[in-house]
């Protein structure tokens, strides 16, 4: 099999496998499990905002003081901003940083479509990471992307490097590069992945109790899995959606074409993080994205990602700081994100 994306014109099944992983499902299924911030932390400002710009609607949020330098994250595919957990976006407000995520297109309460007819491109969405800059009337950010965020991350790299002060890629692809020599899904994944080919995505409970089975699926093995905050968080994103059938069509996205092939283009610092131990993947991926980028970093770490920041979320918030020191970041990958910043 050819993985090609976002190049190549997605097949759904194909997509369903690549990205229902990709959604970022791990960081749920124990995100309420983080530890308790500090009585400082709790004082952080957090702000809610739609960015309207060019016909469209970007649910936002944004947590500490607008004078710090800021982060601007980017969640994966049918996840909304929400799969980054609160509290580890306080963490990294209280170490002096200014902290956005936002709901993609077509997740939480950002501009919806008709189902299976997407208007926008992989290349739409990297400008939208930019629109959000411009909506807080922020001109340079550190972005942070996991799975499909990752992969928008790379296009707002290259695209619009002046406005990236660093990237840091979480669990995801290298866009525009074949990718059919690494080991494939499992087969225990794909006979569980096979069967949101067929769902109704509009049926909230078969939805709910199917990502819960994939937040279980994608963990990873190195922490407990939490299932009863993962049913309550997974409620809550799918009522808090205004359709969330609609992220269906993140299935469907082309786009990236003038970036094929063009990753070493990438001008601003890189931090690749991806977890070694995880039911999705046969065998470890990482070393792909470690070909591909020139003057890039990588930190490879036994869990999910999601699953790290839960259990080191305090350790991580602690350590962001700047990206030349990037001496600490083959460390464990709390080290490695929080000096990425």
């Amino acid at each position: 099999m050819t993985d090609n994306n976002p190049i190549s014109p997605p097949n759904r099944r194909r997509l369903l496998k690549d990205f229902t992983a990709s959604m970022g499902l791990a960081a749920i299924a124990t995100a309420h499990g983080i530890k308790n911030i500090q009585a400082e932390e709790r004082k952080t400002q957090m702000s809610e905002r739609i960015v309207k710009a060019d016909g469209i609607e970007i649910a936002t949020q944004a947590f500490g003081d607008t004078a710090h330098p800021a982060i601007l994250l980017i969640m994966g595919a049918m996840a909304s901003m929400l799969w980054w957990p609160e509290d580890f976006c306080m963490r990294l407000a209280a170490e002096g940083r200014y902290v956005i995520r936002y709901d993609n297109r077509d997740t939480g309460r950002s501009t919806t479509y008709e189902t299976g007819k997407p208007p926008y491109t992989f290349d739409d969405m990297a400008d939208d990471a930019i629109r959000v800059l411009d909506g807080y009337g922020i001109s340079k950010a550190h972005v942070v992307g996991m799975s499909l965020g990752g992969m928008i991350g790379q296009l707002a790299a290259l695209k619009h490097s002046s406005r990236v002060s660093s990237f840091t890629a979480i669990s995801t692809t290298p866009v525009g590069t074949d990718t059919s020599h690494l080991p494939q899904t499992t087969d225990v994944y794909m006979k569980h992945s096979a069967v949101a080919a067929e769902m109704d995505w509009s049926n909230r409970d078969q939805v709910i109790s199917f990502i819960v089975k994939d937040a279980h699926m994608l963990a990873g093995t190195a922490y407990p899995h939490d299932e009863r905050a993962a049913r309550n968080f997974i409620e809550r994103d799918f009522d808090r959606a205004a359709n969330f059938k609609s992220a269906t069509n993140h299935f469907m996205l082309t786009g990236g074409k003038a970036w094929q092939g063009r990753l070493r283009e990438m001008q601003p610092p890189l931090l690749v993080i991806h977890a070694r131990l995880i039911q999705f993947f046969q065998s470890n991926t990482a070393p792909c994205s470690q070909r591909r980028y020139p003057e890039q970093h990588f930190c490879g770490w036994k869990a999910a990602a999601m699953n790290c920041i839960r259990d080191t979320g305090t350790k991580s918030s602690e350590r962001l700081s700047s990206i030349q020191r990037f001496e600490s970041a083959r460390s464990d990958w709390g080290n490695a994100l929080i000096r990425s910043f």
